[in-house]
């Protein structure tokens, strides 16, 4: 049962570093943050699954030293477009009408919106919209991997100009928005490992409008 999963998920503080995640779950997990929902349904960001260790390494000196980031087998980036072109946007539109083998008037109508509205934004406006998608794809990683049995740590704690260079990802059109380390936790010197999951009650969390 899903929720089972997630009460049983935690934020991971130390995995252990000879128990690799497979790449059958691994691909299960990135194809559940394909399939994420996204506004529009444009999907500007990328997954970038970082496996080097040297890499890792690399990018652990610029997250403040946690070490989930070396321990886990699989470091995946989630890195936003830094702003919305008409590039991007028709690039997205056509492939639509190319997988579906039809258009119709509502959706040019649709694009035309969007080419109208977006791009002449302030870039830095497109990058913070781009990066709330990513968070809704992070959101379904993280679940996809307690579905998987694996654990996974969300961080922010980074440097995110820092790992762009190391990554080369403004070369190409894109920000680091969040990191997330798979691996299997090692409840030795895990200090949140046996400590209840504490969460606000339904009462004040869940309000309804009748």
């Amino acid at each position: 049962m899903l929720l089972d999963k997630l009460n049983w998920r935690y934020a991971t503080k130390k995995m252990d570093p000879s128990k690799p995640v497979s790449e059958d779950k691994v691909q299960r997990i990135l194809e559940a943050i394909r399939l994420a929902p996204t506004s529009s349904g444009l999907q500007p960001y990328e997954v970038i699954v970082v496996k080097n260790p040297d890499t890792k390494a690399k990018i652990r000196e610029i997250a403040w030293n946690q070490a989930q980031v070396t321990e886990g087998s699989h470091l995946l980036v989630f890195a936003a477009w830094d702003n919305y072109t008409p590039e991007r946007i028709n690039g997205m539109f056509d492939l639509v009408n190319a997988e579906r083998g039809f258009s119709n008037e509502g959706w040019e109508n649709y694009r035309k919106m969007l080419l109208d509205t977006y791009p002449p934004r302030d870039p830095q406006v497109n990058f913070e919209h781009a990066a709330r998608q990513a968070y809704i794809g992070f959101g379904i990683g993280l679940t996809a991997a307690a579905f998987e049995g694996v654990d996974a740590t969300p961080m922010e704690g980074f440097d995110a100009a820092k790992l762009d260079e190391i990554l080369g990802l403004r070369e190409r059109g894109l920000r680091s928005v969040t990191i997330m380390p798979l691996g299997y936790r090692q409840a030795e010197g895990d200090w949140l490992v046996n400590l209840k999951k504490v969460r606000r009650p339904k009462e004040s969390f869940i309000s309804e409008v009748k």
